[in-house]
């Protein structure tokens, strides 16, 4: 047994019955543990982004061979990455709460873009962002509901920064509503 190592793994294919299994199994079969994973479905394609582990002095090589076989036998399209560093425990400060934005409007394109670059500009980082296009009951024109949370530094004036991202939503035409988030939302 070697030292321990880490990987960041991608992975995208049609959503079915079965694809976390093969997916978890895969690792498992490996020797490896999957330490933390955001798995989603957009439309009808899954997607999944995995960190984990593995101590087994070939690892780089079982992994790549193992994933191989699933791009080849379930159709998955997959990125192993090997980490360099053992990926970083961020303890947060509990003086320093997340917030949720949720935008909903008509959908055009700059939603995404305009709110998260107001963000970007004053050091804030998204730690999740999820978005979704549905027809509207009555008329079917296309509604885009945006919802971001975000985590402000300390020393951030969060009123200024809801100023002027509901300046931004104005100018989209998008209902805006930011709160702090709830842990478990």
């Amino acid at each position: 047994m070697g030292s321990r190592r880490w990987f960041a793994i991608v992975a995208i294919g049609r959503d079915r019955p079965g694809i976390v299994a093969d997916l978890s199994e895969c690792v498992y079969a490996c020797d490896c543990n999957l330490e933390d994973a955001s798995m989603t479905t957009l439309g009808d394609e899954f997607a999944t982004l995995m960190l984990v582990s593995g101590t087994r002095d070939d690892v780089d090589r079982i992994l790549a061979d193992a994933t191989r076989r699933l791009e080849w036998e379930r159709r998955l399209t997959v990125f192993v990455r090997p980490l360099e560093h053992p990926p970083a425990r961020r303890a947060q400060d509990p003086t320093i709460e997340e917030y949720r934005m949720r935008a909903v409007g008509v959908d055009k394109a700059g939603i995404v873009a305009g709110l998260s670059r107001c963000l970007a500009n004053h050091g804030i980082e998204i730690t999740d962002l999820r978005s979704q296009l549905s027809p509207m009951a009555e008329s079917g024109t296309p509604l885009y509901t945006l919802v971001i949370r975000f985590l402000p530094p300390q020393s951030t004036d969060i009123a200024a920064v809801q100023r002027e991202l509901h300046a931004i939503a104005d100018r989209l035409g998008v209902e805006l509503t930011i709160d702090k988030a709830d842990p478990l939302s």
